[in-house]
């Protein structure tokens, strides 16, 4: 599984990613919101692709913004 890391903001109640990144229809993300938000409940399998997704995040395994934008242009 691929993970990566982007900054987004809600627009009309859309999650709308940012610096001009676009994902494929139906692309699955996972959220974290920055600032005070309520708590969440998430199933195991939900829990287990979060913690995974964070782990990677830990071991360096992300793309530099201006690679996968120049990778999302081809």
């Amino acid at each position: 599984m691929s993970m990566q890391v982007f900054t987004a903001r809600v627009r009309g109640g859309a999650i709308v990613p940012e610096d001009g990144l676009t994902l494929p229809e139906g692309t699955a993300v996972t959220v974290i919101a920055d600032g005070e938000t309520e708590g969440f409940e998430t199933t195991a399998e939900e829990e287990r692709r979060l913690l995974d997704a964070i782990a990677g995040v830990e071991r360096g395994e992300t793309v530099r913004a201006a690679d996968l934008l120049e990778r999302l242009r081809r």
